[in-house]
């Protein structure tokens, strides 16, 4: 399975039998079989026939409208999971403070897993960055054995805080120094790197919602993340720990130049990558894209196993991170 990646003014898409059809001016310009495709993601002033949303639903092919300059997603998606009850669990669970909270250090701890094994591989064919990167694992180190003995969720998130400061800054090192990185920003971001990461961060956040979707879970209630109008809270703790595969592969694209600043530009609304750098981006992508898939299905197989269990069990630690046994300890081996 594959996606398609529609980022062209002026284009119209509309089925024929098991194709998908573009028309520009109104001549055909092209066909997509419908059959390999998993997700359709649409930039720009396209325009969709509702024949093929029907076919795409049926199909279960979701749709992601990046809609705007801040390329915020918008998704239409296909039937549902049928088991409404595994709905009603998950919904009674978000109540069990308990539980949150045993889920809620299992997520962090992942993170912290994740970025730190990122440093850590790094750290050995990075001769002059050793002493600095040794630094951030040494203050991640600190951070990771403190998840158990936090006792509510300010001072688990105030944790998780002090680590993503001691990650980016490991992560700073890494980077190309004339991309100008100097920490996390947003909202808007204001450098390549940044800009990267959001657009990375924000597919990532899509795929999240739409496999949580299809399992019959209810992306806006999660565990970790509170309840806050508009947003996939439930989709936010599962990207946690995943979001180092997005920074492994910006630091890709940087460092072998296939992205370069010159791909971005700068204005009163953040910095933003340019339609050239876009069409690089999608094609190198697809391939990260389809290994996300497979994460986040076996975390949210794992979620949906807990949930159907009741929070008899302690969460599940997301796939692609570390294992959760029948409490949170892990190997040191792990990082």
């Amino acid at each position: 399975m594959t996606s398609l990646y529609v980022d062209r003014r002026g284009v119209t898409l509309k089925a024929d039998g098991e194709a998908l059809v573009f028309y520009e001016n109104g001549e055909r310009i092209g066909t997509v079989p419908l059959a390999p495709l998993s997700r359709v993601f649409l930039r720009g002033d396209v325009t969709v026939s509702s024949s093929l949303l029907g076919k795409l639903g049926e199909r279960g092919i979701g749709v992601v409208v990046l809609s705007g300059r801040k390329a915020e997603p918008t998704m239409l998606l296909g039937r549902p999971h049928n088991d409404a009850a595994r709905r009603v669990a998950q919904y009674r669970l978000s109540l069990d403070t308990d539980f949150c909270l045993r889920f809620s250090r299992a997520i962090v701890e992942a993170k912290l897993r994740s970025q730190a094994a990122f440093l850590a591989a790094r750290r050995d064919s990075e001769a002059g960055s050793r002493y600095l990167l040794t630094l951030t694992l040494q203050r991640l180190a600190t951070s990771i054995a403190a998840v158990d003995q936090q006792p509510s969720m300010a001072s688990l998130r105030g944790l998780e805080g002090a680590g993503a400061a001691a990650y980016f800054e490991g992560f700073a090192e890494l980077l190309p120094a004339r991309l100008h990185f100097n920490g996390r920003n947003r909202r808007p971001p204001r450098d390549p790197a940044n800009a990267l990461l959001s657009l990375g961060y924000t597919l990532l956040h899509a795929e999240a919602v739409l496999a949580l979707y299809g399992a019959g879970l209810d992306p806006f209630i999660g565990f970790y993340h509170a309840l806050d109008f508009g947003r996939e809270s439930l989709a936010c703790d599962l990207v946690e720990p995943l979001r180092v595969e997005v920074d492994q592969h910006a630091l890709m694209l940087f460092r072998s130049e296939k992205l370069r600043p010159e791909d971005f530009s700068s204005t009163q609304s953040g910095c933003l990558l340019g339609k050239a750098g876009r069409a690089r981006f999608y094609a190198e992508w697809e391939a990260l894209a389809a290994r996300l898939r497979k994460l986040l299905a076996e975390s949210v197989s794992d979620v949906a196993n807990a949930i159907s269990l009741a929070g008899t069990m302690p969460a599940p630690c997301p796939a692609g991170s570390t294992a959760l046994a029948t409490d949170t300890e892990v190997d040191d081996d792990d990082f």
